[in-house]
């Protein structure tokens, strides 16, 4: 994963990954046959873990709790993926490869209508998915802005946070104007 972030994913051959691990190409060539193999699996233990996030967050109740638990699920998650998060940030053209482009889109999906239903209106809809992406975007911004990856968590969960807090302080029904 670091030699696909630093040199790009089509510029690094298997040759490089084997030395770079210490193997020789025929061992790792044992383990997978291709670089495509590699980066997939990257793709597929992070989507594993989504995957089981959002079934957690659907089979919860549909509370401010639940999402701020989410919330702070996901943050955990992205740290713990940040190098196939920085991958995929700076390897658009490979995911198109590997056809995941349509499949990271449907788990997002799924996570945001846990944060925001579709029947929402378009404002708390487009909050939850900045909630979301808020996540992303200071990953993909680490290196200009942060090089503490428990400060980068913390700061983007407070944001999503108040973002969906926000979320629901709108559905609350505002109290009666008293009359004089």
């Amino acid at each position: 994963m670091e030699l696909f972030t630093e040199q790009g994913y089509d510029a690094t051959s298997l040759r490089q990954i084997a030395e770079r691990l210490g193997l020789t190409k025929a061992a790792l060539y044992y383990h997978f046959r291709t670089k495509e193999d590699i980066a997939v699996s990257f793709f597929e233990d992070y989507g594993h873990a989504v995957e089981e996030l959002t079934e957690w967050g659907e089979s919860r109740p549909n509370s401010i709790d639940t999402k701020r638990e989410l919330l702070a699920r996901y943050a955990d998650l992205l740290v713990a993926h940040m190098p196939a998060m920085r991958f995929m940030h700076e390897n658009r053209p490979a995911l198109r490869k590997f056809n995941k482009e349509q499949l990271f889109q449907e788990r997002m999906g799924r996570l945001i209508r846990i944060l925001a239903s579709d029947e929402d209106t378009l404002l708390r809809r487009l909050r939850a998915f900045d909630a979301i992406m808020t996540m992303h975007g200071a990953w993909f911004l680490r290196t200009s802005m942060a090089d503490d990856p428990a400060e980068i968590r913390e700061a983007t969960l407070a944001i999503s946070i108040e973002l969906i807090e926000s979320n629901e302080r709108d559905r609350r029904p505002s109290a009666a104007p008293t009359s004089p």
